[in-house]
């Protein structure tokens, strides 16, 4: 247990380098009278955290009276962390420092086929990002990977990701990237992405629903991300739809998954006659005024207008982010979503399209690797 001393001296820093982090740089004075903290105590604890290069020297202030004021900065080049996003198709990576900023990123097309192989690509793609942003290894706080699914951290197994290779990716990850690792599901970090960054800024409530290659849904309950009792809160695709053909497919994925998302807009193309091969294909051909190709737009817009009410039934949010490959396409769909919302009731929900683009895992996943450094930096500091 922490002494009074070591426990009050921690709770200074933290005050100290939380105020820099949110406002930059300022002089001693102005870092005391904006934390009632007296000026030799502030003086002592910058001191400490110059030392230990959480703190550094950016400028004076000039044009006051007395004696020139040093400006000091939170050092966000201090440590760095490792925001991941793992899907299907893709897998995208992001070195960021204390505050978040990215300061190296690789992408690359997911090509594995084993756990072992995802692993080690995963850690590959991590290593060159902070090689390439000239971050040594050693300074890599901890990571987040966000992954389709929902991970259980005692059993160490990931469950419902059927696009993923094998439940032991957790163990895999861990293991390649020898850092502090933490797995959270994917649309749950593309919350945190659109609480921190986009849509869901200054909202207390709001819940993003992607369609893409899957369907997720990541809720946010006063402030927080709300992920239920067993981490499966918001997995929308074992919903039930009544156009979900019975079979293995839509046990494993779910109905509304095998109808809405990505590949059930080719089948339901293909089915009309089109010959294409990818939803981007189908959208691509609606936006060039193909008959066909809107029949089928319209239908996927029906689909998630009815997928959005039961949403908004269930949790009222202040407004619904849609996201995904499929769900970015609210110019397309939101005609024929806001057509199927009015059919089925009094609830309008407010929708808005994110415009985080394919990088609203990467920036939750950054964000919430930023608190856990900072976490950890505190633990440390205060084990001293």
């Amino acid at each position: 247990m922490l002494g009074n001393p070591r426990l009050l001296r921690v709770l200074n820093e933290r005050q100290l380098l939380d105020r820099l982090a949110a406002h930059g740089p300022a002089a001693r004075a102005d870092l005391a009278k904006a934390t009632g903290l007296s000026k030799p105590t502030v003086s002592a604890v910058l001191a400490g955290l110059e030392e230990d290069g959480l703190v550094h020297l950016v400028g004076e202030v000039l044009g006051r009276p007395g004696p020139v004021s040093s400006l000091y900065d939170l050092n966000a080049a201090a440590r760095h962390v490792a925001g991941i996003d793992i899907g299907r198709d893709w897998i995208r990576v992001a070195v960021a420092d204390l505050r978040a900023a990215f300061v190296g990123r690789t992408d690359a097309r997911n090509t594995a086929r084993t756990s072992a192989e995802l692993a080690a690509c995963v850690a590959e793609l991590t290593r060159q990002a902070a090689a390439e942003a000239g971050v040594e290894w050693s300074s890599i706080a901890c990571a987040v990977v966000g992954a389709p699914g929902v991970y259980d951290p005692a059993a160490g197994l990931l469950s419902l990701a059927p696009n993923l290779p094998g439940p032991d990716l957790g163990e895999r990850l861990a293991a390649a990237l020898g850092v502090e690792l933490v797995i959270e599901n994917d649309i749950n970090l593309a919350a945190v992405g659109e609480m921190a960054y986009g849509e869901g800024r200054g909202k207390a409530n709001f819940a993003l629903v992607s369609v893409g290659t899957g369907v997720g849904m990541g809720i946010v309950i006063n402030g927080e991300l709300y992920v239920g009792a067993r981490g499966a809160a918001g997995e929308v695709s074992y919903l039930p739809a009544a156009e979900a053909p019975e079979g293995d497919e839509t046990l494993e994925r779910g109905a509304t998954e095998t109808v809405a998302a990505a590949p059930g807009v080719v089948r339901a193309a293909q089915a009309a006659g089109l010959r294409l091969d990818s939803a981007r294909e189908v959208f691509a051909a609606a936006a060039g005024g193909d008959p066909v190709a809107l029949s089928v737009v319209d239908g996927e817009g029906r689909r998630i207008g009815g997928l959005l009410v039961a949403v908004a039934a269930v949790l009222d949010p202040e407004v619904i982010v849609l996201t995904g490959g499929v769900g970015h396409n609210l110019d397309l769909l939101g005609r024929s979503i806001q057509r199927r919302i009015a059919e089925l009731g009094p609830l309008r929900p407010q929708v808005v399209a994110s415009a985080l683009g394919d990088s609203g895992v990467l920036l939750g996943a950054v964000a919430h690797a930023k608190a856990r450094a900072w976490e950890l930096i505190f633990e440390l500091r205060g084990s001293r």
